[in-house]
């Protein structure tokens, strides 16, 4: 069963931008999403994805996620029956040793909000942290994209 296990940050400079080797634009939205289950439609650049993650056993550090490439056009089609709040970003890759971080820099009503994600072979995996990576935010569930759809950044008090 594919897992994906990854760490997720609070970024706290736009550094990461020089240190980019690519940046792509993302609109995703959710067909389905409860009970740690998604299932998400996305189109990064001219690319269509239907993505289905599972719940978290271990607190958000790894989860059940199958992705598989789809025809653009469905994936729009798809996009028009998702749930309200699509989510629109710019994910940045920066290389981190053997690594890559994903940096995502929010718009819309998640204006304002950068995180960045590693993933790693297991949990057990050491990385470099660089150092604009700011406070981890793993497994706290405001920070999720289907989340952050329901209840979008600018309307948090803090």
């Amino acid at each position: 069963m594919p897992r994906e296990t990854e760490r997720k940050f609070l970024v706290v400079s736009d550094h990461f931008k020089q240190e980019a080797f690519r940046a792509t634009e993302i609109r995703q939205g959710y067909i389905s999403s409860g009970n740690g289950r998604t299932v998400r439609v996305r189109i990064r650049d001219k690319k269509g994805y239907l993505t289905i993650k599972g719940p978290s056993p271990d607190g958000g550090l790894s989860r059940y996620e199958w992705e598989q490439e789809i025809d653009l056009k469905d994936a729009a089609e798809l996009m028009a029956l998702c749930e309200p709040g699509i989510i629109h970003k710019t994910r940045y890759e920066v290389r981190s040793g053997d690594l890559i971080i994903e940096v995502d820099e929010f718009y819309g009503e998640n204006d304002g909000l950068v995180v960045a994600e590693i993933e790693l072979p297991d949990a057990s995996t050491p990385y470099i942290r660089p150092w604009w990576l700011g406070e981890e935010v793993t497994g706290i569930k405001r920070y999720y994209n289907a989340q952050l759809r329901k209840h979008p950044y600018c309307s948090w008090n803090t």
